[in-house]
């Protein structure tokens, strides 16, 4: 027994973690998403497993997904920018906002309740779900990016939303940019910019969120030293990292050969059905 588990339970999460990686790289590189959307609900299911307890199971898939964001996003960054989609003025505009909201978030996720991160996360995945399977070119918020102290709080919701869900920021970009008129295929390139920005503060907020955890539930194994660092379990992001890193370039491709409406299909029916395991989640208490 290790951590609770026999040897089979071991090998059959530690093969679900490393599949789970080649998904959210891809994911990463076709969304510009960081992959957040689909670590979030696999980790959920792998430290219920575990013996995580309820009240810390949502925060420490958060933090994890975080830190796994890290080198996926980076890798996802790269692919686009040698494509020439990437938006640096956005960047250049929205970085200070979303790192406030990233530190925002990290103060909220001391404090909040577990079923917080279940709703917000639900609520944006679900509304986002909706305005990108039913889009009509009609629906728009203006003709272009707005300026000044809009934008700049448009950053810091998708700092501190991000932060609460576990994602690298695309899923909020990705929105704004295409309600304001912007191709979808750049919303997805600068995203993953964005994913940078996010997950690395995200992370380190998680970690030191989290740092009372392993006192309060030291029965816990998957909550200790060398098995997590605050809400960030190490097993876990060792484990999923590798595989995100080599499919990420693979996601990039596939997201700029596929149409504008393919893509905002693709991406809209995934999180739909992401979204529903919290909702079973939140009504049955699993």
């Amino acid at each position: 027994m290790i951590a609770g588990l026999d040897i089979k339970d071991i090998v059959e999460l530690a093969l679900l973690l490393i599949a789970t990686g080649a998904l959210s790289g891809f994911l990463a590189g076709v969304f510009g998403i960081g992959g957040g959307a689909i670590l979030v609900p696999v980790f959920y299911e792998c430290f219920r497993i575990a013996g995580v307890p309820l009240e810390v199971r949502m925060p420490l898939c958060i933090g994890t997904s975080l830190a796994v964001i890290i080198p996926t996003s980076i890798r996802s960054f790269q692919a686009h920018y040698k494509r020439g989609a990437v938006d640096m003025a956005i960047l250049r505009v929205w970085w200070l906002p979303i790192v406030v909201g990233v530190v925002a978030g990290s103060v909220i996720a001391c404090y909040a309740p577990e079923r917080l991160f279940k709703i917000v996360f639900v609520c944006v995945a679900w509304s986002a779900a909706a305005r990108l399977i039913f889009a009509r070119e009609g629906w728009k918020l203006g003709d272009d990016l707005p300026k000044g102290p809009l934008m700049r709080a448009y950053g810091f919701c998708v700092g501190i939303l991000s932060t609460l869900m576990g994602i690298g920021g695309g899923l909020f970009s990705n929105l704004l940019m295409t309600f304001y008129g912007r191709p979808i295929h750049q919303a997805v390139a600068t995203s993953s910019a964005l994913a940078v920005l996010i997950s690395i503060p995200g992370a380190l907020g998680y970690i030191y969120a989290g740092w009372p955890a392993a006192a309060n539930y030291p029965a816990v194994a998957a909550l200790q030293i060398p098995f997590a660092l605050g809400y960030v379990s190490l097993i876990g992001a060792v484990l999923v990292m590798p595989m995100s890193l080599v499919t990420a370039p693979l996601g990039v491709r596939a997201a700029h050969a596929m149409s504008k409406r393919t893509l905002e299909v693709a991406f809209g029916c995934y999180l739909l059905i992401v979204g529903s395991r919290f909702v079973m989640s939140l009504v049955g208490g699993l």
